[in-house]
């Protein structure tokens, strides 16, 4: 564990998350202090869109930070935009759409911690 503090968001190297989005992993109990959860930043670019997936154990929380977009939450579809917060539960399948002119910032908080493994993609995407 680490006791980097602050965790400088801008010092985390952007990943490619098994949903098809760019992630700044911010906090995880595998490499930071965090215990039982992770906070990640991610980034949707303009007229791009995650995979169809969902978490099997984890519960989500989005916050927006910046952009706009369209989400795809089980049988529901709707706006997100700055601001916005969207609790996702466990089994959950869920997407997200940028179809704005910016990118599609949010932060991402999983609990317990995002895990690839945990993550089921429901499809090929775009």
């Amino acid at each position: 564990m680490s006791a980097e503090r602050p965790i400088r968001t801008g010092a985390r190297q952007a990943l490619t998350a098994a949903d098809g989005s760019s992630v700044r992993e911010l906090a995880h109990p595998d490499w930071s202090s965090a215990e039982s959860l992770s906070l990640a930043e991610a980034v949707v670019a303009p007229g791009e869109a995650t995979f169809l997936h969902r978490h099997r154990r984890s519960e989500e929380i989005y916050l927006f930070r910046s952009g706009a977009g369209l989400m795809t939450l089980g049988d529901e579809r709707f706006a997100v935009g700055t601001g916005d917060c969207v609790v996702i539960a466990p089994g959950t399948p869920h997407r997200l759409e940028n179809d704005g002119v910016e990118p599609l910032v949010l932060l991402c908080t999983c609990a317990p911690a995002y895990s690839e493994a945990d993550t089921e993609l429901l499809e090929a995407g775009d």
